[in-house]
């Protein structure tokens, strides 16, 4: 009785996936890409790159200037 229970249900699910290769309605419609201009994204790469440049010359600028201070935190002793 299970057996033929789960014979029926595959065969069921084969007929869906027939009828919709037959009739060409795709699985997932929400599945489109957002293609991206090849040059645009190059624009968006160097302009990223340059936002990190610049973040790490005012690192730089802090590490080389002297002037920082370091807190060490203690951490609680394990009883």
């Amino acid at each position: 009785m299970k057996i033929e229970k789960m014979l029926g249900i595959v065969i069921v699910l084969q007929c869906l996936i027939l009828l919709g290769q037959w009739t060409g309605l795709p699985a997932n419609s929400s599945a489109h890409a957002d293609i991206m201009n090849p040059g645009e994204r190059q624009l968006a790469l160097l302009e990223e790159a340059k936002q990190t440049n610049a973040k790490l010359e005012r690192m730089l600028g802090v590490l080389t200037g002297g002037e920082m201070t370091v807190k060490v935190a203690k951490d609680e002793e394990k009883k």
